[in-house]
C-alpha cells in the first residue's frame, strides 16, 4: 500500500470534531448528578431544594453541547 493512500481523509471531520467535543458536556452532566447525589447523602432533607440547580447546570450543559454541534455545522457549510 502507498503511504499517500493510508494519509488520505475523505468526508467531513466536522462529526470528528463534535465527537470530541462531546466527551465534556458528557463528563460536565456526570460531575452535576455525582455532584446532587453526594450531597443527597450527606444531607438528605436539602434534597428537594438542590433539585432545581441540578436541572439548571444540566440545561447549560447541554445547551453548550447544542451550540458545538450547531457550530460544527456552520463551520462545515461555509468551508465548502
Amino acid at each position: 500500500m502507498d503511504a499517500s493512500v493510508l494519509a488520505e481523509v475523505t468526508g467531513s471531520t466536522a462529526a470528528i470534531g463534535y465527537g470530541l467535543a462531546a466527551i465534556g458536556p458528557g463528563i460536565g452532566v456526570g460531575l452535576v448528578f455525582a455532584a446532587y447525589i453526594q450531597s443527597t447523602a450527606r444531607q438528605p432533607e436539602s434534597s428537594r431544594m438542590t433539585l432545581p440547580y441540578v436541572w439548571i447546570g444540566f440545561a447549560v450543559i447541554e445547551a453548550l453541547a447544542l451550540l458545538g454541534i450547531a457550530f460544527g455545522f456552520i463551520w462545515a457549510g461555509s468551508a465548502s
